[in-house]
């Protein structure tokens, strides 16, 4: 036996002259694509941070930043900010996780529904429910007579924890879900208590979803500028310094500088969760066994509430928006009417329709362009596999504001190539496909690891091609990965703002923007409308996200991967 098999590895055929090509070709073109549009803008942002007024390079710019009387006052504002929608989401985060995936709670799939509400729309969607609830003219403001001052610290913390409180939980309860009950089995045999097993097990085992969690909170939350520009009012942070200096002074070199400042926290946020993830040990393995909830009314009654409050109060502020896109004028003419969707100003539907278009771009550029880095990946070893693992993920930690900066720095000049593409929906797209590489990089990994090696090497030893290999042995355990990538990059691309406020033109916009230029024009009910068309819009591409997965869980060589990505949906 061990001879036959030792003379089949000898007779495994080589890469042909086609298939090293096919190799190169898939691993050549992301990498080209990534030098192009994600390490050349941003390289051109810290050059442009040196360029002086009078074109030299110097220091001159970070001299009257720092100079500006208020700017060490909007760091500390952004980081008080962060710090503490951060610390907010990571606590009641884990709260609601262990609530779901611990406890017997009853309908955790409607919180668990109610969660995803915010990632369903612009990030200043959470701003203006809470202006319509506690705003001047708020329904509870009118209601109780309250001044509950919801512009500035304390409504950019409450709006932006519920825009990032969402993917806190998904990561940590994707912690506690690898858990394994043998281990409380054998604490309970040696007599520790629930809280001991929960001091000693739980919590070590959730130590790297905690920082994971802590990493993409302080991340989305201090470069988010939707909700800063909606309710921050007079608490000035990065996000709307940088596009103050940009669109309000059209200083780009200076813009560059703040960009560099909020360029700083995030990418050390990064190198510490990544140091983190190194030194994680005792993570879940596949043998281990699945922790079963338990009853328990002292722990399962205050998490329920928490829970459920949570849930509530996030359906409350989310409903709000939708119900005030159908109210005659707000908030005193409260009979309903679809006058609100009658959109004329800021370019009517065409930013929607155009949202569509640059959407749809994203998500099959990068469905493509992430399906063959990963494919060719696979094939790497040692450094190289290293070094395109490392270029791949680095993106998550560049905010989407200076993301979309660098681009106007870089594609909005003369050249006859590099020129040719700005003002048009390709960019766009290009600018919300790398700013959510990382998440779709590492969602294509998961999904090519289910794999079999065998199935490959089998076709590869019956003669067929590396194209055929890919055609019959990894493309068709892959399609639900494929499938879970294209609707994440189409719905992320369908809510961005922070990505692509820079990007737009006088004859080019988006359905986000529109939505801010509404509400900054005055008209909120008709940008609360425009809201509920693109939470439309996502809504259906989940729905079919959710059909064509199911479709897919039906085929005998896909099964095993649609339901592992259902689970971590």
């Amino acid at each position: 036996m061990t001879e036959a098999i030792a003379t089949l590895k000898a007779r495994k055929p080589r890469m042909s002259a086609e298939g090293r090509l096919l190799h190169m070709t898939a691993l050549v073109v992301p990498l080209v694509g990534l030098a192009i549009f994600f390490l050349y803008p941003l390289a051109i942002i810290v050059q442009r941070s040196f360029v002086q007024r009078d074109g030299a390079l110097g220091l001159g710019n970070y001299r009257d930043v720092f100079g500006m009387g208020h700017i060490g006052r909007v760091v500390q504002n952004s980081l008080v900010m962060s710090g503490l929608t951060t610390l907010i989401c990571v606590v009641l985060g884990f709260a609601i996780a262990y609530a779901l995936q611990r406890t017997r709670l009853p309908y955790r799939r409607l919180i668990s529904v109610a969660l995803l509400l915010p990632l369903l729309a612009p990030s200043l969607v959470q701003a203006l429910g809470l202006i319509f609830l506690f705003g001047r003219n708020g329904l509870i403001s009118q209601a109780t007579g309250w001044n509950l001052q919801i512009y500035g610290l304390w409504g950019l913390v409450i709006s932006n924890t519920m825009y990032a409180l969402p993917q806190a939980v998904m990561i940590i309860q994707a912690a506690l879900r690898h858990s394994d009950s043998r281990q409380y089995d054998a604490a309970m045999v040696l007599g520790a208590s629930p809280w001991r097993q929960f001091v000693d097990i739980t919590l070590p085992k959730a130590r790297f979803g905690l920082l994971s969690a802590g990493f993409v909170c302080f991340t989305v939350t201090i470069t988010d500028f939707g909700n800063a520009a909606v309710i921050g009012g007079n608490y000035r942070v990065l996000a709307t310094e940088i596009y103050a200096q940009v669109v309000g002074q059209m200083n780009f070199n200076m813009g560059a500088v703040v960009g560099i400042f909020l360029l700083i926290p995030t990418l050390l946020a990064f190198y510490l969760e990544k140091v983190a993830a190194r030194r994680e040990t005792g993570g879940g393995s596949e043998s281990a066994v699945p922790v079963t909830p338990t009853r328990s009314a002292a722990r399962d009654l205050p998490l329920g509430l928490v829970a459920f409050a949570a849930a509530l109060f996030i359906v409350a502020v989310v409903g709000t928006v939708v119900y005030a896109s159908f109210v005659s004028l707000w908030p005193y003419r409260l009979d309903l009417t679809l006058r609100n969707y009658n959109i004329t100003a800021q370019g009517g539907y065409a930013p929607l329709w155009t949202s569509l278009v640059v959407s749809a771009q994203a998500a099959v550029i990068g469905t493509a362009l992430l399906f063959a880095l990963v494919v060719a990946q696979r094939r790497l070893t040692g450094g190289a596999a290293k070094a395109v693992y490392l270029l791949a993920i680095v993106p998550v930690g560049v905010p989407g504001l200076v993301l979309g900066l660098s681009y106007v720095l870089s594609f909005n000049v003369a050249h006859p190539l590099l020129g040719m593409v700005y003002g048009t929906t390709f960019l766009i797209a290009l600018c919300n496909f790398y700013h959510y590489h990382s998440q779709g990089f590492l969602t294509m990994v998961t999904g090519i690891r289910t794999v079999p090696p065998a199935l490959e090497e089998t076709v590869t030893c019956m003669g067929g091609s590396s194209l055929h290999g890919m055609r019959d042995a990894i493309l068709p355990v892959m399609l639900p990965t494929l499938v879970a990538v294209f609707f994440f990059l189409f719905m992320r691309s369908m809510v961005t703002l922070s990505a692509v406020i820079f990007l737009i033109t006088p004859r080019l916009s988006v359905g986000a923007v529109s939505v801010l230029r509404l509400d900054q024009a005055g008209f909120t009910t008709q940008a609360a409308a425009f809201s509920v068309c693109i939470m439309g819009v996502v809504l259906a591409a989940m729905g079919l996200m959710k059909l064509a997965l199911h479709l897919l869980s039906r085929r005998p060589e896909a099964a095993s991967s649609a339901r592992k990505l259902e689970v971590t949906d």
